[in-house]
């Protein structure tokens, strides 16, 4: 049990201090530390976390840290893995903002920062591929024809600029009537 909560703290610290760009980002770095390296999970399970870690309030790195630790070691393992994955940025952020108001115009963190924007679009655009085609044969993808036509009218929508709650809503009661409740 000590073993598997270490792992769990290793590999959500890893995940913390290399997941820029937010839990978009970051997930294919968590399907790679649970599904492929440790095992923890299949990539059907992990399909399961990411649409469970999107409903629920948060981030969906915490979010979907506390789901894989209590599915490896149970609360205690949903409290380490939360745990690491925080850590980091909270260390990070302790220490930016210490040094912020004499760095925030400094060239190279200007240009630190450039650098990185174009490697989190990739991660994201990495996450998207993932999950719209799965790795494992026991994965499943959350993608269909409803999903591209609920797509296409939503991004419609938006570039038409009708409001994001009713779009939301709208797709809800759509996923409802054409998925059906359960």
């Amino acid at each position: 049990m000590i073993s598997t909560l270490w792992q769990l703290f290793a590999s959500y610290l890893k995940i913390g201090f290399f997941g820029f760009g937010g839990g978009y980002a970051m997930l294919s770095l968590i399907q790679n530390e649970v599904v492929e390296q440790h095992g923890w999970l299949t990539g059907g399970q992990f399909a399961d976390i990411v649409a469970v870690s999107q409903m629920t309030p948060g981030p969906i790195a915490i979010n979907s840290a506390t789901y894989v630790g209590y599915e490896v070691a149970g609360v205690w393992g949903s409290l380490v893995a939360t745990f690491a994955v925080c850590l980091p940025a909270l260390t990070i952020m302790m220490l930016v903002t210490r040094f912020f108001l004499r760095l925030h115009d400094n060239r190279y963190v200007k240009g630190i920062v450039r650098g990185m924007q174009p490697v989190v679009i990739g991660m994201i655009g990495a996450a998207a591929l993932l999950l719209i085609f799965p790795s494992s044969d026991d994965a499943r993808s959350f993608i269909d024809a409803w999903s591209w036509i609920l797509f296409a009218l939503t991004l419609y929508g938006s570039m038409r600029k009708v409001n994001p709650i009713l779009l939301i809503v709208l797709s809800a009661a759509a996923g409802v009537l054409i998925y059906g409740v359960f």
